[in-house]
């Protein structure tokens, strides 16, 4: 298997993706692409030791990059050669089964859509994070990538998140819910009400395994194996979740050092601390896929170093391989809307097919 990588996307690039190219590689005895400036990438490969290109690492040249302060819906025409534009299109030329970069989520959603395009039938693409969660985590779908929705995106979210959590998570019959203020059928806005009556449709037909409704701190304790949302709610979900396990971490440090009885009680619980942190920690899951989108895309975080960068080419490989895509592809038709009125006008946050 060969996955493309922006060399130049984030934060730490191109020292990250080099770095975790390189793991990857070492671990999982995959083929990588490395897109961008040759010379830095030369640079980045010296510093960790590498003279000369290992077997299946390749370089392929673009002396462009897409900055964070970057027109996102514009980018990838204004600058075709950035290691964006390029590596995308070695991926919809078929010279590689993914692609990975930690560069601007706008951006490369953006081009993802008007390049690789949506798969046949979808209507908009999804971000779906793992989050953790009291039962091993669930799949966040959105997170951001659409923040204005209708009933319909909520319902093909739904069917593309059980195919990720079934198919990557291992969880048959994964359980759907739809995030909301409150359990009952009529909680929420006009869109969890409309979507709501689509959800339990499709459950009532067997396609989705939906449960209802499920407030926020149900969902975090580990009701549900997917969590459903629009792309703006799904967002502040996120972040909020990051931030109470930045907040968490920092005040339990400062419990665990705070007398010398407090720093032997962190020496006994150690091991547990260690796995609570590995529980926290993006790094470990490496990204989220742009589920909808016709060929494997990851979007791994801005700040990601060479451990994420690694775990977000696990997560292309794994992705590519689960036949995600293809069960989107067979079942889409039960993805649309079945009942006329129930869906409002399509907003313009992204250009419809």
């Amino acid at each position: 298997m060969k996955i493309i990588v922006d060399a130049m996307g984030g934060d730490n690039a191109p020292e990250a993706p080099v770095r975790g190219a390189l793991d990857a590689m070492a671990e999982y005895g995959v083929e990588v692409v490395l897109v961008g400036r040759g010379e830095d990438i030369l640079a980045a490969l010296h510093k960790e030791g590498v003279s000369e290109l290992p077997a299946g690492l390749e370089i392929s040249h673009a002396d462009q990059v897409v900055e964070m302060c970057d027109n996102p819906a514009t980018a990838f025409k204004e600058k075709k050669d950035s290691s964006l534009t390029v590596g995308l299109n070695l991926l919809k030329s078929g010279a590689g089964d993914a692609f990975v970069s930690a560069g601007s989520t706008g951006a490369l959603l953006s081009a993802a859509t008007l390049m690789t395009k949506r798969i046949k039938g979808i209507r908009r693409a999804a971000l779906a994070p793992v989050v953790p969660t009291g039962t091993g985590g669930a799949v966040l779908i959105d997170c951001g990538a659409t923040a204005e929705c209708t009933p319909e995106f909520l319902l093909q979210f739904a069917f593309m998140g059980s195919y990720y959590a079934e198919r990557v998570l291992g969880r048959p019959e994964p359980k759907v819910g739809l995030l909301n203020i409150g359990a009952e059928p009529s909680k929420g806005t006009d869109l969890q009400r409309e979507a709501y009556v689509l959800l339990q449709k499709a459950a009532s037909e067997g396609r989705i395994n939906f449960v209802g409704n499920v407030e926020a701190r149900e969902a975090v304790s580990g009701s549900v194996d997917v969590i459903v949302t629009d792309g703006y709610s799904g967002n502040i979900f996120l972040k909020t979740m990051e931030g109470v396990g930045i907040f968490m971490g920092r005040e339990i440090k400062k419990m665990f050092l705070k007398s010398l009885k407090t720093k032997i009680a962190a020496l006994l619980v150690k091991d547990e601390l260690r796995q609570f942190k590995k529980l926290m920690d993006a790094g470990e899951v490496g990204g989220t896929p742009l589920m909808g989108i016709s060929k494997p895309v990851i979007k791994a975080h801005g700040s990601s170093d060479g451990f994420a960068m690694k775990n977000a080419i696990r997560q292309a490989m794994e992705y590519s391989k689960s036949g995600i895509i293809e069960d989107i592809t067979e079942n889409v038709e039960y993805m649309r809307l079945p009942v006329k009125g129930l869906v409002k006008k399509e907003t313009a946050s992204e250009p419809a097919e």
